[in-house]
């Protein structure tokens, strides 16, 4: 295979995430060409320790909850932690640690820790409820969790029925620090010997529902945490010390983590994390602290527009990046004729870490992905897998210095992976001077402000209240979010299909799965179209629409 040396060395005690990596012939090919890391490498030491020691000790690094915090102060913070980690609550190199939060400084901190004792982390969203947390606990057989306080209910609720998970340890995610871990942490020594992890050790699991809603976890190594730095921030955004970072992207999502710690980190520059990272929370930080760079989705960006408008000045971003979702020809040219500055429209992935095409501050245009990431290769497939003419739409295959590694789940593994290419589940059309435009998900994920939403589990959420009899979810087209959920739901006899049945099955979702994936739309109907053998016809659902 093309690029994929042999595994290097592994301090990792429990050896769980090396046991269940895919056998060599379902990887990726690893274009690693210029990506060069020593064996022994931990990325969190990289982040933090190794940032003081060239000289950035002064410099802010986290700005959040009212407080701003310094390089030296977040290596100290992440060492007391890891300390306590180690010491107290006993984490051994290569145990799995869940981390729950909102976007804080704390969160952070908990993730360089635990990175540094050697854990492999599982970042986690404070609105998945127990049954979703629970599926991840199973599937990474997760020993410890770490909670931010106000968030533990749903944690708590799935340790009591968990055979992993044997540690829960509450942190303060505010400016307080007072929680079990935080006084734990407090009298600790703030230097601490990092666990000497190799650079091809698994250090985080990024997790990923797909389209049936169960979850699949991806594997990334201290390297590859590093290398999409070293890529895309480095060549693309050319991040600088004075940087501020700003986004809404969740730290649980590969695109937020990026974006919102290593990016920033790996450079020198300063990171100003929302808990509720709504459009008008970061127009106001971004206002506040002059930041620079912003990740978001197109939907947050016709909100700033509008602000604009109003008076808001936003004249200090020079990057506005936006993922998750397709960007609107008209969202990009708005923005470049009020800003004079481009959007930069890319795509990633979790399988792939993070973004692989992209636009350029100097090539890009509207209704455009734009080009690979240096280091990375991209075309357009047909269903043999060769490649297809240019002008022509097909599934798009990727390969770079990272790619896919499923946890201990071959046939997915094998679906996601063919050829030594990564197929990331959308359809694409390459154009005759090289750049990439997005068609459409392939894969039936609906993508609604920059969240992946997989159909069946919202059907089967709704299929579990006694008055829905069947249901299909679909992806509907919306100006504001790209796509909205859309149920259509066929009700038990004597169920009254009107607007308060709607908002019970609505409310009914939000308590069962994660309150992002409800149904903004329900549409009442006496029956759903099928084929002769009794298969739901989704697709006569969306007929007619643009």
């Amino acid at each position: 295979m093309k690029g994929n040396p042999p595994l290097g060395p592994s301090a990792h005690v429990d050896t769980f995430t090396r046991d269940n990596l895919p056998p060599p012939d379902l990887w990726p090919d690893l274009l690693l060409d210029g990506f060069d890391y020593p064996e022994w490498l931990n990325a969190a030491v990289e982040l933090t320790d190794r940032m003081v020691e060239r000289g950035f000790g002064d410099h802010t690094a986290l700005i959040g909850n009212g407080r701003m915090r310094t390089y030296k102060e977040l290596t100290d913070w992440t060492n007391r932690i890891a300390h306590a980690l180690v010491e107290d609550y006993g984490v051994k190199p290569g145990n799995r640690v869940l981390i729950r939060s909102a976007n804080n400084p704390a969160m952070v901190a908990c993730w360089l820790a635990a990175t540094k004792a050697g854990a492999v982390v599982v970042n986690t969203m404070p609105m998945l409820r127990a049954g979703e947390l629970g599926k991840i606990i199973e599937k990474a057989r997760i020993s410890h969790a770490l909670c931010d306080t106000r968030l533990m209910d749903e944690l708590t609720i799935t340790a009591k029925g968990s055979r992993f998970l044997s540690c829960v340890v509450g942190f303060d995610g505010t400016a307080n620090h007072d929680a079990e871990l935080d006084r734990a942490a407090l009298s600790k020594p703030v230097r601490f010997e990092a666990v000497r992890t190799g650079r091809d050790d698994v250090a985080l699991l990024g997790f990923t529902s797909g389209t049936t809603g169960e979850p699949k976890a991806t594997m990334h190594f201290h390297r590859d945490i590093l290398i999409i730095a070293d890529g895309y921030a480095r060549e693309v955004l050319d991040v600088q010390p004075s940087d501020v970072f700003v986004g809404s992207p969740p730290l649980a999502f590969t695109f937020g983590l990026g974006g919102l710690a290593v990016f920033p980190l790996r450079f020198g520059a300063s990171a100003a994390l929302l808990e509720q990272a709504t459009p008008p929370n970061m127009i106001e930080i971004i206002q506040k602290y002059r930041a620079t760079v912003c990740f978001t989705a197109p939907t947050a960006y016709r909100v700033m527009l509008r602000a604009m408008e109003d008076g808001a000045d936003l004249s200090s971003l020079r990057a506005a990046v936006s993922a998750g979702e397709t960007l609107p020809a008209p969202v990009y040219q708005e923005w470049v004729e009020r800003t004079g500055k481009p959007m930069l429209d890319g795509i990633g992935s979790t399988e792939m870490l993070h973004i692989f095409l992209t636009n350029r501050f100097s090539d890009s245009r509207p209704a455009c992905t734009g080009r690979p990431v240096t280091g990375y290769e991209a075309r357009v497939i047909g269903p043999d897998g060769a490649e297809l003419p240019r002008g022509e739409t097909g599934r798009l295959a990727v390969r770079g210095p990272v790619g896919c590694r499923y946890l201990a789940a071959p046939a997915k593994q094998r679906a996601y992976v063919q050829g030594g290419w990564n197929l990331t589940g959308d359809s694409f059309w390459h154009d005759d001077e090289g750049y990439f435009h997005f068609a459409a998900r392939s894969d039936g994920i609906i993508l609604s402000a920059g969240y992946n939403i997989a159909g069946p589990e919202v059907e089967a959420a709704l299929l579990a209240h006694p008055d829905v009899v069947e249901c299909a979810v679909v992806g509907a087209p919306d100006a504001e979010r790209g796509q909205i959920v859309e149920a259509h739901v066929v009700l038990a006899a004597g169920v009254s299909p009107c607007d308060a049945t709607a908002k019970m099955l609505q409310d009914h979702v939000k308590a069962m799965i994660a309150p992002f994936k409800y149904p903004r739309r329900v549409v009442f109907t006496t029956g759903l179209p099928k084929t002769e053998s009794g298969k739901i016809q989704r697709f006569r659902l969306l007929e007619g629409r643009t």
